[in-house]
């Protein structure tokens, strides 16, 4: 996806809106996950999300996202984001985002998701260490629910 950034994106220092752009991941990632496993689906959760550059008024906003790993029913989607000014061509890498989607029926009820075999190095890599992100965020729930008793 490519967005120019307008005056109503930004905040008074001329910065496009960190919601602004979480927004477009968020789309981003779900027409990913769509796309794999042809269903209409629903954000799960949002794991991470980095703001490392600015991005300014005037610039155009780059976002790439793949499906790394697809579990029961759930697909993790990695995000890229970045900048590139139009009166130079320099582009900036400025974010990176993990999304967790869920695939679902007419009755908002999860659907199996399609397995996703990685083709690459790079993709394989992305493949395992959504397994450990994964575990990471169930053994984060349970601890929170066994404080809560």
């Amino acid at each position: 996806m490519t967005h120019l950034v307008l005056p109503n994106d930004t905040n008074q220092l001329g910065n496009l809106l960190g919601g602004k752009l979480m927004h477009w991941i968020d789309i981003a990632a779900a027409l990913t996950a769509m796309r794999h496993s042809s269903r209409v689906c629903v954000t799960a959760s949002v794991d991470e999300i980095s703001f490392n550059e600015p991005i300014k008024l005037g610039h155009m906003v780059i976002i790439r996202s793949v499906i790394t790993r697809a579990f029961r029913t759930s697909m993790e989607i990695f995000v890229e984001v970045w900048r590139e000014d139009p009166l130079n061509g320099t582009r900036t890498h400025t974010s990176n985002a993990f999304l967790t989607f869920v695939g679902i029926d007419q009755y908002g009820k999860p659907l199996p998701a399609p397995p996703l075999q990685p083709d690459s190095k790079e993709e394989e890599e992305r493949f395992e260490e959504a397994a450990i992100r994964r575990e990471a965020r169930l053994r984060y729930r349970e601890t929170i629910k066994a404080r809560r008793g």
